[in-house]
Parts: C-alpha cells; structure tokens; sequence
C-alpha cells in the first residue's frame, strides 16, 4: 500500500508535467550526469544509482525512487528502493499505478529484475492516457 504525502503529490505532478511538455515539444528526456561529489555507483548494480543526482525527472515516494528517461518513442520509469533492496514487481506497479494514473495497465510494458523494474510507454500512449489526470 502506497501512501504518499503532499509533497510526493506535488513532486510526482511536476515531474509528469515536465515529461507531459517534453513529449509534446519532441525532446529528449536524458539520463543525469553521474556526479561523482554526490555520490558513487552501486558496486552490484549500475541502474540502482541513476538518478541520484537531483534532476527534473525523478522524485520518491515511501521507500521508493523513480527516474524517467525517453527513449526514441518510448517513455522508460525505472524504479527502485531508496536503500537499493530488492524490489517485487507488484511493489513497482503500485508506484508506476501513482505516477502514470490515467494509463490503462496494457499500454504498459514491464521489464522486470530483481533490484530494478522497468515500465515502457510510447509517448503516444502516455500523452492520449495521461494529459486528463495532471
């Protein structure tokens, strides 16, 4: 069960806003730079320290991080725990449930892992779904 605050409300409203005009404007939603000052790879996993770096397109909510990226016409959620445990799938899809509210569930593709998940949306999908809810 996921119970988010005002704040991760507001968080997750700004982030889909921006990725909502990202997607409208044709542009590309990046990956942040690794910072090396903020802090260090995983020493198992790349993908648990994307998007450590504060940046526009990421947020948490409960125990959970979240990072979008685009890619081509795909928009690609990667979610993971705060304190890089693993993760089941059913906990990823209630935090892909809160940020793409609106999406019905089979215009959502998962990638599963055991540290990470994945969820895929074409831009069309995400901008015909989505743009009524925020």
């Amino acid at each position: 069960m996921l119970d988010p605050s005002t704040e991760e409300i507001q968080r997750r409203n700004a982030v889909i806003g921006r990725v909502l005009s990202f997607v409208r404007e044709n542009r590309t939603i990046k990956l942040p730079a690794f910072d090396p000052n903020v802090d260090r790879p995983d020493d198992q996993f790349a993908l648990l320290s994307v998007g450590i770096e504060p940046n526009d397109f990421s947020g948490t909510v409960g125990d959970f991080r979240y990072q979008f990226e685009g890619e081509e016409d795909l928009l690609h959620l990667m979610i993971t725990r705060r304190e890089r445990l693993p993760l089941t799938v059913e906990e990823s899809q209630v935090v892909a449930e809160f940020l793409y509210r609106g999406v019905a569930p089979a215009l959502v593709w998962l990638r599963p892992g055991e540290f990470s998940q994945h969820f895929y949306v074409g831009h069309d999908d995400l901008l015909g779904e989505i743009v009524s809810v925020i």
